[in-house]
């Protein structure tokens, strides 16, 4: 199995004040070869408004089929948790964060379900994938309902 030096788990971190700052990290998958699904829930995921500078408030589900790469868990948490302070569009958080897990964990598909509680009245959902799921991938729901006050 790989080893990669992790710099989070394990040691006091502090957090990061910019998803550009954050450091995700990832750890050798003791199941590659497996095809599973792993799911990350963040039911209180914050950034701001770009415009107003206002706090949005989301529930993001990460469903991901990891390949050779596993996300580890406190770097993810950490690295979330750098959104609160930065300034960005639903769409764009939502879409950044897949981006980011791909790049560095390569896992063999992930999706991504940004559900965000209304700004004006009207709640965003955003959704993104790295392309269909493997044939055999066992994928539940992720469980949230359409709004209705969620």
């Amino acid at each position: 199995m790989r080893k990669t030096p992790l710099t989070q788990l394990g040691h006091q971190s502090r957090g990061f004040a910019s998803p550009a700052q954050a450091v995700l990290e990832r750890v050798a998958n003791p199941q590659a070869g497996a095809l599973f699904a792993a799911r990350f829930t963040a039911p209180e995921f914050t950034c701001l408004c770009p415009v107003t500078g206002q706090p949005d408030f989301a529930r993001l589900v990460i469903d991901y089929a990891p390949a050779d790469w596993l996300i580890e868990s406190k770097s993810l948490k950490l690295y979330l948790a750098s959104y609160r302070n930065h300034g960005a569009f639903h769409e764009d958080c939502t879409v950044a964060i897949g981006r980011k897990i791909v790049e560095v964990a390569k896992p063999a598909w992930l999706r991504i379900g940004g559900y965000w509680y209304p700004r004006g009245g009207i709640p965003i959902d955003v959704f993104w994938q790295t392309g269909p799921p493997p044939d055999d991938l066992w994928l539940p729901d992720q469980g949230v309902a359409a709004y209705s006050g969620r």
